[in-house]
């Protein structure tokens, strides 16, 4: 694909993304819903996403689809097991009725988990020793990953992308950034190891890659296969621009067949990844200790962000110039006029998370000319309702619905 013509590009336009066509240029990002119960989709979640392909975006991103059990970060989360896949499927009948596609973002979390039952002594990790995430659940150890665990997992992030077809998806996004288990291998503030697998960006690249070649060859003919992953961290001691650059390169020459543009550090640097703060005023109370606990620590930590629209396309230009490999750009897009910038500049797609929670109709107010500016104030309340019996939504619009929010998707 050309990315140096100066002609227009409209975000209208098909996009083809490895063996998939999307209808236009939008997709809706992965964001933790909090709509899951005992491993599968809510009714409320089905509507959530059905929102999102009725209101016109061409792919919608079921966020943390865990690998396994032990996968998980927080209790109820998705798991892609056979049980799941009656329930997984009416969410993707769901967003096919309206035209649009349907992306499972498969993952697991390594020793970023709040969850204590487990098949191993330890969260699994890079390395091991001191695990800082796990002070708040009594985990204060993880365990370095041997050779066996990584075949195991990378058999896992297989078996998860067939089950993710057979429940009706049309792409999968491996989550290789924001301190998840792929991108504790890829950072070098949580890979100390000193084999093959530590060292070098290209050793810690290395299990990353092995698990993008398996779910290549497990799913690639027939789903498109995005990776997600931090293009800088945002923290001293963590991959900075260029090791973003670096890591992009080796993506693509692995078959990547688009990369999604996310940056910081779920536990370090929530601000480089949402761009702004998270004011005091603008918290909701958590009911899990655990979490309330971790935003505090988060809150002391992070230093004061104002929100500006595009807020990563400076790092993310650097991507663009350095491959072919389609990409999308996600951070702070809330403008016709930026989403035509970020195509102008080469971009294939843009990633909206917020923006959508805010307004699921946005795509389709663009294209009629009804709307040139989203609602969206990036105030990141909608990350907190998380929390709340209906899951994520909007402040400025209608809460979830906590009964559908209580049902699984299949019953």
């Amino acid at each position: 694909m050309d990315h140096d013509n100066n002609t227009s590009r409209s975000p209208f336009s098909p996009l083809r993304v490895g063996p998939l066509t999307l209808r236009n240029r939008f997709i809706k990002a992965a964001t933790n819903e909090g709509m899951s119960i005992d491993g599968v989709p809510s009714k409320q979640l089905v509507r959530f996403h059905e929102s999102m392909a009725a209101g016109g975006t061409a792919m919608t991103t079921l966020a943390y689809c865990s690998v396994s059990h032990d996968g998980r970060t927080l209790p109820g989360q998705i798991v892609l097991q056979p049980d799941s896949l009656a329930h997984l499927r009416v969410l993707t009948d769901a967003v096919h009725r309206h035209g649009a596609a349907a992306s499972a973002q498969i993952t697991h979390g390594g020793c970023f988990t709040f969850m204590t039952q487990r098949s191993t002594p330890r969260p699994l990790s890079a390395s091991g020793g001191f695990n800082k995430i796990g002070m708040l659940s009594g985990m204060f150890r993880k365990q370095a990953m041997t050779e066996a665990d990584m075949d195991q997992v990378v058999r896992e992030f297989a078996q998860g992308a067939r089950l993710a077809r057979e429940a009706g998806f049309d792409a999968v996004e491996i989550h290789m950034g924001h301190g998840y288990l792929l991108s504790q291998f890829i950072s070098p503030l949580y890979n100390k190891r000193r084999d093959a697998y530590g060292g070098s960006l290209e050793n810690r690249l290395r299990f990353p890659r092995q698990v993008l070649r398996a779910v290549l060859d497990a799913v690639g003919r027939d789903m498109a296969v995005l990776c997600k992953y931090s293009i800088t961290e945002g923290v001293k001691g963590g991959n900075q621009p260029e090791d973003g650059v670096a890591i992009a390169r080796l993506l693509e020459a692995e078959g990547a067949n688009m990369l999604v543009l996310s940056a910081g550090m779920n536990a370090e640097s929530i601000t480089t990844m949402f761009g702004s703060s998270f004011p005091k005023e603008n918290r909701v109370r958590p009911s899990n200790p655990l979490v309330a606990a971790a935003m505090a620590i988060q809150q002391l930590r992070e230093r004061p962000v104002d929100f500006r629209e595009l807020y990563l396309l400076e790092h993310s230009r650097r991507i663009r110039q350095a491959v072919k490999v389609p990409l999308a750009y996600l951070g702070g897009v809330t403008s016709l006029r930026g989403v035509q910038q970020v195509l102008d500049e080469g971009f294939d797609a843009l990633a909206l998370g917020r923006a959508l929670i805010a307004e699921p109709d946005l795509v389709a107010k663009f294209a009629a000319g009804a709307s040139q500016q989203g609602i969206c104030t990036a105030c990141n309340r909608c990350v907190a309702m998380m929390y709340t019996p209906g899951g994520t939504s909007c402040v400025l619009g209608a809460p979830g619905d906590p009964v559908l929010n209580a049902q699984a998707a299949a019953s």
